[in-house]
């Protein structure tokens, strides 16, 4: 079964913003700035899904849309660190 990759992109897209969805909900009941900080970071995963397919970029290698993928892992990353690194009250 060979799906079509505009309906791939797609599909991540939509997971992606679900998932952001999901942690700005987290967020309002905790104001936790982790979940803040995911919400963002799967936000710019959609996007990086998004962009290409819009644009027709046919290899990510050849823009600067793989920025936005490395932008959303140093988010998580410096979420995770903030978190665990911050004094316990």
């Amino acid at each position: 079964m060979n799906l079509h990759p505009i309906f791939v992109a797609g599909a991540l897209t939509f997971g992606y913003l679900i998932g952001g969805v999901f942690f700005v909900k987290f967020w309002r009941r905790t104001h936790d700035v982790l979940f803040l900080a995911f919400a963002a970071a799967f936000g710019l995963m959609a996007v990086n899904q998004a962009v290409p397919a819009i644009y027709g970029i046919p290899d990510e290698a050849l823009s600067g849309v793989y920025l936005l993928r490395l932008a959303a892992y140093l988010l998580i990353i410096w979420a995770i660190l903030r978190k665990n690194m911050a004094r316990p009250r």
